[in-house]
């Protein structure tokens, strides 16, 4: 299963049309060969598995095959906005037609380690999310005598300066030590990356900030402030309402009360001033790997990569694998990328300026599919 909808595109930060869909070809450069690309708003976030999943699906219905149980492509829009109208939607109100024992969805098949011998990050488990709306009230005024006055924009900024200062403590996860041992690292960065105290000087350290950003995001609840807005809002106004949207991802065992004592821990003498709306609170979820899904997505990334090895990982935005996952169902985030594709570069795609995705990338992960099909019904 694959979601259609992508989040917005601001055209003026990318080299291209976000929405052109164009086919560029990027020159050679240091350790990576000449690459075709497809540039355009959702090329990894997360069109290009959606699209290969189709095209793969489409081949197994020509091909007269039968497999021995069903074979279900779904494919359903707002996911970005949370799932509520979408796969969520579809669980409450048409189970039947969507419901499955395995899942393969976003995303995975990014390769580390030693080329010779490459591991193939397969998402077994992902953060929680919990997103909230602070509301930030103070009484408006008029702007010409801000003297002694209680702006509700200036409390706001104060509230997001803590949020953005906030440093929960490490706390490394049951997938944690093999996600490291797969990385390549020297011996020193790997014991600073098992160390709780240690962990986050390494990280500032790091030369490739993708790579920093995300390695940081899989051992630590985040809280980004990334909405602001008022019912009113104009220059000569002062302001006695702003909003804030803060996307906060927890880690696994965390809830709705440590989600609150986080925020209250954050925000000091500041929390009694905010009040707290919940927008999502999913806890964080997995799936076991001891499946035969599990055994036939191996062979299957054999076939083009004889020496890798599959290595699960916990994926740190949320994807509709939890709303499956709360089915009873297995799901992993798949694909299967090209070796020439850097994971820190990859990351920095998602959500971001110049989205694209190679298209050798596009060619093994729908063999990637046909080969799962085939692998589990013959």
């Amino acid at each position: 299963m694959g979601h259609t909808d992508v989040v917005p595109a601001d055209p003026s930060g990318w080299s291209r049309d976000p929405f052109g869909g164009e086919l560029i070809v990027a020159p050679a450069r240091r350790n990576r060969p000449e690459m075709a690309e497809v540039w355009g708003r959702g090329a990894v976030d997360m069109l290009s598995l959606t699209a290969s999943m189709a095209v793969a699906m489409r081949e197994v219905a020509r091909s007269g095959v039968r497999p021995r149980g069903d074979l279900l492509f779904f494919a359903v829009a707002d996911e970005e906005s949370g799932s509520a109208y979408g796969a969520r939607w579809m669980a409450e109100h048409h189970r039947e037609a969507m419901a499955a024992d395995y899942v393969l969805t976003e995303n995975g098949g990014l390769h580390s380690g030693p080329a010779e011998a490459p591991w193939i990050g397969i998402n077994v488990a992902e953060k929680g999310v919990a997103w909230r709306r602070l509301r930030v009230r103070g009484n408006p005024g008029h702007g010409s005598m801000p003297f002694r006055s209680d702006n509700a924009l200036v409390k706001a900024a104060a509230v997001i300066n803590r949020l953005a200062e906030y440093r929960p403590p490490a706390r490394m996860h049951e997938l944690w030590r093999q996600r490291v041992e797969t990385l390549g690292l020297d011996e020193e960065l790997q014991t600073a990356l098992m160390d709780p105290d240690r962990i986050d000087d390494a990280l500032a350290g790091m030369g490739n900030a993708g790579a920093a950003a995300h390695l940081h995001a899989c051992t630590h609840t985040t809280f980004s402030p990334n909405t602001s807005g008022a019912p009113v809002m104009k220059t000569n106004v002062i302001p006695g309402v702003v909003e804030l949207g803060v996307d906060i991802r927890t880690l696994p065992g965390e809830h709705r009360a440590e989600v609150d004592e986080h925020l209250r821990t954050a925000l000091g003498d500041l929390y009694e001033q905010v009040e707290v709306e919940v927008l999502m609170n999913d806890p964080a979820s997995i799936s076991r790997t001891d499946t035969p899904l599990w055994d036939v997505l191996q062979r299957a990334v054999q076939g083009p990569f004889p020496t890798a090895r599959l290595t699960p990982q916990m994926v740190v935005g949320f994807t509709d694998s939890r709303v499956y996952r709360q089915m009873g169902a297995v799901a992993y985030g798949a694909g299967l990328f090209s070796p020439n594709l850097d994971g820190g570069d990859f990351s920095r795609r998602f959500h971001g300026d110049d989205e694209r995705i190679d298209v050798e990338s596009l060619g093994l992960t729908t063999q990637l599919w046909l080969d799962v099909v085939q692998g589990l019904w013959g």
